[in-house]
């Protein structure tokens, strides 16, 4: 199901269908690693591993450009995108700026059942872990940050953060520090469930900074996040 279709958005048909779908697919491909940074996209190809025509496949191509998951080297050449180390800083700039802001006001509305969505999947991400199983970790981390921001209650909250959503994905799958990552997330809920929204904010603001630095050591070798940006693509 597309981010689209889970928020609600009416049911698609046609040619919008089929774009979706592959673009859905073309997506899961590269966060999975199966299409992996500098692979080239032929439009004749995708269409045949799909089953549709090259219109479904030129749009959902569009698409994915403008998540950040493609990119054209001239007209005809499309590849996957390397994650530059400014990529990845820009990307936790726009965590730390939203997400703490969804932390406090999901501690502010939290009513029970969203509550015990977010500690259904936060024993899901703690399952995983034991189990070491990296895929369902990714998706139990993804879905327990998705929830926080619809427990937030901002519609506008949700539609920024919306597009960064696939590529955030995409990095959580790349970087492994399941342990720490729960026991964060762990806090979260923990501040979230006592309606304490300061201690909440808190708790995402060095969730957020902690797990930029993990991902800068992780994929450029680098110790210190602050240092200043270079173009250094991240490792596939």
């Amino acid at each position: 199901m597309t981010q689209a279709q889970t928020r609600g958005a009416a049911p698609l048909t046609g040619t919008v269908w089929l774009r979706d779908q592959v673009c859905e697919g073309i997506r899961d491909q590269i966060i999975t690693g199966r299409l992996k940074p500098g692979d080239r996209l032929v439009e004749r190809d995708v269409a045949e591993e799909f089953g549709v025509s090259r219109i479904p496949v030129r749009e959902a191509i569009r698409i994915l450009m403008s998540e950040g998951f493609l990119q054209a080297l001239s007209p005809r050449r499309i590849v996957v995108k390397e994650l530059s180390r400014q990529d990845v800083v820009n990307l936790f700039d726009m965590r730390e700026a939203l997400e703490v802001l969804a932390a406090r006001r999901a501690a502010e509305n939290a009513d029970a059942a969203q509550l015990r969505t977010m500690k259904r999947l936060l024993e899901t991400a703690r399952k995983a872990t034991l189990a070491g199983r990296p895929e369902r970790i990714s998706h139990a981390n993804t879905a327990f940050h998705h929830h926080i921001v619809e427990t937030a209650g901002n519609e506008l909250l949700a539609a920024t953060l919306e597009p960064l959503e696939g590529r955030l994905h995409w990095l959580f799958h790349q970087i492994d520090d399941a342990g720490s990552v729960y026991e964060e997330h762990r806090r979260l809920y923990e501040t979230i469930a006592a309606a304490d929204a300061e201690a909440a904010a808190a708790c995402a603001l060095t969730h957020v900074r902690h797990y930029r630095e993990v991902a800068l050591r992780l994929l450029f070798d680098e110790a210190d996040s602050m240092r200043s940006a270079d173009s250094a693509p991240a490792r596939p």
